[in-house]
């Protein structure tokens, strides 16, 4: 599943193909997962300038003028693909934007489970880059949740998933098995500032491996949450365990508080 750091490569490179661009014609294969009729979407849509692309924890928000957005949650396998008028289409396509110029934005997922969104209510759950160490330090001394799992936690800050956890706590020190409240008031400083760094520092690296990325994952440049490696670049040797269901990497420079 798409991240933080790599939404936030999406968005930059769809603003600067998209912006300016008038949606000619919307089309929806699969509406499921819609959360208003078609033809509403289509007519509100249809014939508005789109502004721009900006990242809010793990949705893409388009935002169209007069106002409107249409939301993209990807989840697991979702997509974006562009192609023009009479190039081959992309299969399992959930939604598709035609604009002025012939050119066009699907979103696919062979799973169907990838969700459009027209005018969503704003989420008052912080975005992961726009937290502090007192608004961690405050929702961690309300749970014995492992940490791990409350920075995944979409109800507590949105945009971090299972890899960046990883990564995230890998560079804080801090062990993913530590009770949330155990862990001290200077180490939760530590991981404020870990957070901001360690996903900044991934869309660099994203961007500079594939410039012009829309969909997908780049994830070479992990240090610890990436299957088959064996030491990190200190020399720490990798272990794996399950976490919640989920595969977790971590090394013994990080401390289980608690």
């Amino acid at each position: 599943m798409p991240e933080l750091p790599d939404l936030q490569a999406f968005s930059l490179n769809l603003t600067r193909k998209l912006k300016g661009k008038k949606l000619q014609k919307i089309t929806v294969t699969q509406d499921k997962k819609l959360n208003v009729p078609v033809k509403q979407l289509q007519d509100v849509l249809t014939g508005h300038e789109l502004e721009k692309f900006i990242r809010s924890g793990k949705e893409l928000h388009i935002l169209f003028n007069g106002g409107y957005t249409l939301v993209l949650h990807l989840m697991l396998h979702g997509g974006l693909v562009l192609f023009k008028n009479g190039d081959e289409e992309p299969k399992f396509q959930i939604i598709t934007m035609t604009f002025d110029d012939g050119l066009n934005l699907a979103l696919t997922d062979f799973q169907k489970a990838a969700t459009p969104t027209l005018d969503p209510k704003v989420s008052d759950v912080p975005d992961a880059l726009d937290v502090d160490s007192n608004y961690l330090s405050e929702k961690f001394g309300k749970t014995k949740t492992p940490v791990k799992t409350v920075l995944m936690d979409q109800k507590v800050l949105r945009g971090i998933g299972n890899a960046y956890a990883d990564e995230i706590l890998w560079h804080a020190r801090i062990s993913p098995f530590s009770p949330a409240n155990k862990i001290p008031a200077d180490k939760v400083k530590t991981l404020a500032k870990s957070i901001k760094s360690v996903l900044e520092e991934a869309e660099k690296e994203i961007l500079k491996a594939k410039p012009d990325i829309i969909s997908g994952e780049v994830r070479d440049f992990l240090e610890v949450h990436k299957s088959g490696k064996k030491t990190t670049s200190t020399g720490a040797a990798i272990h794996q365990k399950d976490l919640s269901a989920r595969k977790t990497y971590y090394t013994d420079e990080q401390e289980l508080f608690g």
